[in-house]
């Protein structure tokens, strides 16, 4: 079995103003043996309707739990996680409700290398938030 401590990715943070929002703004990571991509997840259900139309926070909960449920799939969790990108329809909205994100990677000490972009509109009427990764061990 590896060694985690030498699978574990160097952070790189040459300043700290982003430690607060849970993410590095680099890590050197060693190459996977397996990478998982995931695709776009938004705040729906198994059957596929979106949830919490109007509500920033729990659509940002339930689309990171629906992250984590693939990540788990794969056998991976938020640890394994190198690139999460959130779109968001409403960046104010977004930042006051960021805590649905940093308390599931705070809850795991993972920090992966994050990207928040506001869009014009996401796949379904009222979608507010939409989260990819790609992960790797």
């Amino acid at each position: 079995m590896p060694n985690p401590q030498l699978l574990a990715p160097q952070r790189i943070n040459p300043t700290t103003w982003n430690a607060p929002f849970r993410y590095d703004q680099a890590q050197l990571r060693p190459a996977p043996q397996q990478l998982l991509t995931v695709a776009g997840q938004g705040s729906l259900d198994v059957d596929g309707t979106l949830l919490h139309v109007g509500d920033m926070t729990s659509q940002m909960a339930l689309a990171m739990a629906n992250v984590e449920d693939l990540l788990a799939a794969g056998g991976m969790d938020l640890r394994d996680v190198s690139r999460l990108v959130v779109h968001v329809t409403d960046m104010d909205a977004a930042l006051a409700a960021y805590g649905a994100i940093t308390e599931r990677l705070e809850a795991l000490d993972a920090t992966p290398p994050a990207t928040l972009v506001e869009v014009a509109r996401l796949a379904l009427p009222g979608m507010a938030v939409e989260i990819d990764a790609t992960a790797g061990r």
